[in-house]
C-alpha cells in the first residue's frame, strides 16, 4: 500500500562506509523536514537532471530547514561516483533489495519495467505532507517539494 499525504513516514536507516549514518528518526529529532525522493538509476539523463536540480536548489531546502535524500537500487559505489561526478551535497541511499521502495509503496512504471520516480515531503513530525509521482517530469519534483517546504516553514 502506497504511503499517502497524512500518513506517518516509515523510518529508514543507512550506515555509510565511514561509519556515519542517516535515518529519518535522527533527522526528525533535529526538527528537520525531509525530502525523500526515489529515482530509477544513477547517471541516466532524467535522473541526472533531477539530482542536479536538487543540487542547484539544495541551499534553498537547507535554509528552509529541510534535508534532501535520494534513493535508488544502485549500489553505494555507484552512488559515490554519481555524487562525486555531479557534486551532489545530499545523501544517496542504496536500496538494492527494494525494501525501502516497497515500504513507501513506490510503484514501478512503464509496464512495470522501471522503478518509479516519487518524491515525498515529510514534515519535522514525520508526517507526509506531499507526494509527487511523475516518471517524465523529473525536474518538477524539485519545484513541487520546495513549494511545500516553504509553506511548512511559514
Amino acid at each position: 500500500m502506497a504511503i499517502q499525504v497524512g500518513d506517518e513516514a516509515p523510518d529508514f536507516n543507512f550506515t555509510h562506509k565511514d561509519g556515519s549514518s542517516v535515518s529519518l528518526k535522527a533527522l526528525l529529532q533535529k526538527k528537520k523536514a525531509v525530502v525523500l525522493y526515489f529515482y530509477p538509476k544513477d547517471d541516466t539523463p532524467g535522473c541526472t537532471a533531477q539530482a542536479c536540480s536538487f543540487r542547484d536548489s539544495y541551499e534553498s531546502f537547507t535554509e528552509a530547514g529541510a534535508e534532501v535524500i535520494g534513493v535508488s537500487s544502485d549500489a553505494s559505489t555507484s552512488h559515490d561516483a554519481f555524487a562525486s561526478k555531479h557534486r551532489l551535497p545530499f545523501t544517496l541511499i542504496p536500496d538494492g533489495d527494494g525494501s525501502l521502495r516497497k515500504r513507501y509503496g513506490v510503484p514501478r512504471s512503464f509496464l512495470g519495467l522501471l522503478p518509479g520516480r516519487v518524491t515525498y515531503v515529510i514534515d519535522s513530525k514525520g508526517v507526509v505532507q506531499h507526494v509527487f509521482n511523475s516518471q517524465l517530469q523529473a525536474t518538477r519534483h524539485i519545484t513541487e517539494a520546495l513549494d511545500v517546504i516553504k509553506r511548512l516553514q511559514s
